[in-house]
Parts: C-alpha cells; structure tokens; sequence
C-alpha cells in the first residue's frame, strides 16, 4: 500500500509503511531457525525443554509419516491439542507434508467435533489420549481415516511423566489405553521408530492453504477461515516490525494464549519460530501457575486478553512474584480497559496496548505503539500494509468522528470462506474485508470500535455500544469483570443489562451500583439491572461470550411465557 494515509504521520521511524514480505512457504522458517540457532531452546513446557534442531527433527518425521500413509497435497489434517510441544511439532509436520492445518477446540463436544471435521473433509487428526474416546465416538460419521494420540506425558521430564498418569486418572476419572492399528497410531512410536525423508511439497504461498481455521460469529454454524501460507506469514512480520526492539534469536515468550486460536497462533507460536523466539507453554490458563512461570522463567513478551490480565491482576498472591521481566504485551480478542492497563503497567513496568483484528484476517490489524504515543479506548492505527475505511450504510465512507463498520484491506485478509461462497461474497468485496464491528476514526487516525453490528443495543430509539457502559463498571474498584448486553424490553425494546463478578472480599449492592453509573453515563446508557455472578462464560483465550448471556435471557423468557 504505497498510499500515504493520516496514521502514518505517527509511525516512529523504526516502523515502516511497507514491507517486501517473505513469499515462502511457513514451514520454510522452522528450517531456517533451526539451522541458524540449533543449540537454542525453541519451547518450554512444565519443565521440559526442546531445542529449534529437535523440534524440527521431530516435524520432519512426522512429515514423513503423513506421506507414509496417504497424506497429499492440500488433504487437511485436524489438531486437537491444548499448548504442548506436540501442537507445534505437529502444526509444522502437518505443513511439512504439504498438509493444510484444521485447529479444533480440544473443548469441542461430539456435535461440534463432527460438524467440523466434516466441514473441513479431515482424514488425519492428532488428539489427546483423554479425548480419544470423544474423536472415536465421531469418527464413524465423519471423513477421518487415521488419528494419531499422544499424551501430555509424552514430554514431561522425569519424574513428573511416571506420576501424570494417576494426576490424569484423578482429574479425567480415565485411563486410556491406546493400542496401534492401521487407523490409529501411536505418537511415540512414529517419533522412536520413523525416519526424517519425507518428500518436499511445492508449494505457492499466495495461493495454497496452510490454515482452516473455523470462527464461530453469532450466528449459524462456523465457518471455516481460507489463509494461505503468504497470509499468515505476512502477518507474522507485520508483527515483528511493530515490536520492533525485540531481538531475533533473543526473546522468550508467554505462551498461554491457546494455539488453536488464530491469535495465540501468530502472535506466540508462528512469530516465536520465525524469529527464534523461546516459547514457555501452558496448556490452560492457571493465574497462580502463570505468576510462578513468569517469575521463574522471565518471559519479555506476553500477548494476552484482557481476561488473562484481569485474573492475574486480582490474585490474592500478586505481589509475592516478580513480573518485571515483561517488556512489551499486545492485548487483543475482546476492549481493553483502560484501568486493567494502567494497573498491569504498574505491576511489570513493561508495556500493555491494545490491539484488533479477527480470524478473517490472520488476525491482527490494528495496534497501540508498544513505544511512542498510546490512545486510551483506541485499537490504534492500522498495521504496515493494512488500509482502513470506516463505512456508512449507504456505501459512503463516513467523516472523522462518524461511527460506521470498519472495513479493512491489506495482504493478512482470508482467500474466502471453505466450501461458501455466499458468505465469501457478503463480506469480501474487491478485497476489503467487512468486519462487522462498529467504530471510527479520530483527526489522527487512530480507531475506535464502538462495538459489533449485533451487540449495539437500541432501547427506546438511542443506540447503546456497551463497551462505553463496561469502561465505566471496570472503573470501579469493587468490579472485576463486567459485561453488558440488550436484553428484549417490552416498552423499550430492549433495556441494558449488567453482568458482574466482583473482586474477591469486597461488597457492593445494585442501588449503590446504579448510582455510581448514573454519575458517570447518560440517563438512557445506564443498566436498568444487575445480576452478580460468580464467574463469567467465557472462550478459550478469554473473551466473555456476551452471546450465551443473551441467549440464556431469551431461552428464560420463554420459559416464563
């Protein structure tokens, strides 16, 4: 995008406008970083380590063994992992073999597994042993021919690997036993027992596939999300130019963002092998096991949610552990407010901005400068590359200040939607991607989102965007979280709901609540009720799912009807 535009004025200098990005393969760079740093620790998960060398050695096997049986070009092989070493040993062996990637939610339940293993056509998947009895229930209906089971472990050091299976047994009340056939194979033994010749794929990345990733939106079933390698990769440097202090062979990562999220995907495991990054793995979000992982093992980089911050942020034992190690954090999936930054900023001295983006651009869009200025409630200006229009309803792009949907473009954007051309069509048009998100643009070119098309409640004519009404509630010191969502009004149309879970050892009642937000909003923008909860329902990287919320009110009044 050779086109100048207003945010660039704001770029620091050591962040370019454009970039010439890599049109290879994304497989190519574990080759590369494994050549250039092969002594160099790639991962470490739960007190195991792998080097860049061994990763790769054990992606070039698996490789081999995809092709051993059956494996082609474009064939897509679903991975059903949490973060361990085999997400990334598999991820890359998957693309080694000429493979396209399906992450699936290890959470998934039958109904859900089936419909998207079908969805995608997947003849391989890679599953936990505790889930093998899930995938075997499914598999019958669906197109898998071969699933290949490990086990958590499988890469835990000595002792932990001889106690995990009674941890197992007493946490999953199972104990599987996994016994090879032709259709299922043992992790173990492809790795003792296989070779690394597996035979090179041509591949060309702006055109082939290296990823489905499905993304649910609000309605119908999930879609799967096109992106070729050149997308991922693309973004992939994007990223690296805007954490432009950062190191090549020198950083070391927090990886709990899930890797089966398109987010914790680029952001931890894709950047962290190109670039030579140290990855510390965890395979679920623990507040207590993630302060004692920084502490010990020093992390500089921590892309996250806001949930994840939120939840170390309000842990009884903070101020016990050292996180200063953290230099620079990218918040993305759901608004960052701005008290959970400036609290976070305080505990690490690092850096923690908010960013944007979504599964249909790979994902990320739009940030905060990790160094230089920072916008309050601002995604921040859109990446190297990346243009940005915010779009009005009669097909005019709206003035500074309008809120409009913002519509994005650049070389991150999907290919299409899998085996869907209508909804490709709906929101791919001369290759700007509508997002459905609500929002504008300052004199300066920063973005704001106001919310999501679905989310903007209108109640009694005003159009409502929650997230102004949640900024305030997290202002509050008693609230940890909150969330707010248009529930059916019958005079109104629909009124303003709160959803709240407080911050442990303080109390705070609905009439104090309520006054406390008609100081602070507009008559019409205040909740009209308050429900206090234990916890919120929430995805796997944190984003609460005001959805269900909503659902759970409509299912509710039908009950009473």
């Amino acid at each position: 995008m050779a086109e100048q535009r207003v945010w660039h004025a704001h770029y620091p200098n050591d962040i370019p406008t454009t970039i010439a990005y890599d049109e290879k393969p994304l497989d190519s760079f574990l080759a590369e970083t494994a050549e250039d740093f092969p002594g160099k620790k790639a991962l470490h998960f739960m007190g195991k380590e792998m080097t860049f060398a061994q990763v790769y050695t054990e992606a070039r096997k698996l490789a081999a063994y995809f092709q051993s049986q059956g494996l082609e070009k474009g064939d897509r092989v679903a991975i059903m992992l949490p973060n361990c070493p085999q997400a990334v040993i598999s991820y890359y062996g998957a693309l080694l073999a000429g493979g396209v990637v399906v992450q699936t939610n290890p959470l998934y339940k039958e109904r859900e597994l089936e419909y998207q293993l079908n969805d995608s056509g997947a003849t391989f998947i890679i599953c936990l042993d505790v889930l093998l009895p899930r995938v075997t229930n499914v598999r019958g209906n669906t197109t898998l021919k071969h699933t290949i089971v490990t086990g958590i472990k499988d890469y835990l050091p000595f002792p932990k690997n001889r106690v995990y299976p009674f941890i197992q047994k007493r946490e999953y009340n199972m104990v599987v036993k996994v016994e090879s056939s032709k259709d299922t194979h043992v992790w173990q033994t492809i790795l003792e027992e296989g070779h690394e010749q597996y035979s090179p794929v041509d591949v060309d990345p702006k055109d082939d596939l290296a990823l489905l990733q499905y993304t649910g939106g609000t309605t119908g079933n999930p879609k799967g999300v096109m992106l070729t390698h050149y997308n991922l990769v693309a973004n992939v440097q994007m990223c690296r130019n805007w954490l432009y202090n950062a190191k090549r062979g020198e950083e070391t990562v927090m990886g709990v963002l899930p890797f089966f999220h398109v987010y914790g995907m680029t952001t931890v495991m894709n950047m962290s092998i190109m670039y030579g990054f140290k990855m510390i793995l965890m395979p679920k979000f623990d507040a207590e096991d993630v302060l004692k992982t920084i502490q010990k093992q020093k992390p500089t980089m921590f892309p996250g949610a806001p949930t994840i911050y939120v939840g170390l942020l309000n842990h009884p034992k903070l101020k016990k552990y050292d996180l200063s190690s953290i230099n620079a954090c990218i918040s993305g999936s759901a608004p960052l407010p701005a008290e959970v930054q400036e609290q976070f900023e305080k505990v690490t001295n690092g850096r923690l901005v908010e960013g944007y983006g979504l599964t249909e651009s790979s994902p990320v869009t739009h940030a905060n400068f990790i160094s230089g200025s920072y916008v309050n409630g601002s995604i921040g200006v859109p990446w190297p590359d990346t243009d940005t229009k915010v779009m009005l309803e009669t097909g005019e792009e709206a003035r500074v200040g309008e809120v409009g949907e913002i519509t994005v473009s650049g070389p991150q954007i999907m290919k299409g939607y899998w085996n869907n051309q209508d909804e490709t069509e709906q929101v791919l048009k001369d290759g700007w991607l509508r997002t459905g998100d609500m929002g504008y643009m300052d004199e300066n070119g920063y973005f704001y989102i106001a919310d999501r098309k679905k989310d903007i409640i209108i109640a009694g004519g005003y159009n409502i965007y929650p997230r102004e009404v949640e900024e305030i509630l997290y202002e509050h010191e008693a609230i940890q979280e909150a969330v707010v969502a248009g529930i059916p009004d019958p005079y109104r149309g629909e009124t303003v709901k709160a959803y709240v879970v407080l911050k442990s050892g303080h109390k705070i009642g609905e009439k104090e609540l309520n006054a406390y937000c008609r100081n602070n909003l507009a008559a019409f923008k205040v909740p009209r009720i308050y429900e206090f909860r234990d916890e919120l329902p929430k995805t796997a990287v944190g984003k609460i799912l005001r959805r269900q919320l909503v659902d759970e009110e409509k299912k509710a009044d039908k009950e009473t009807i």
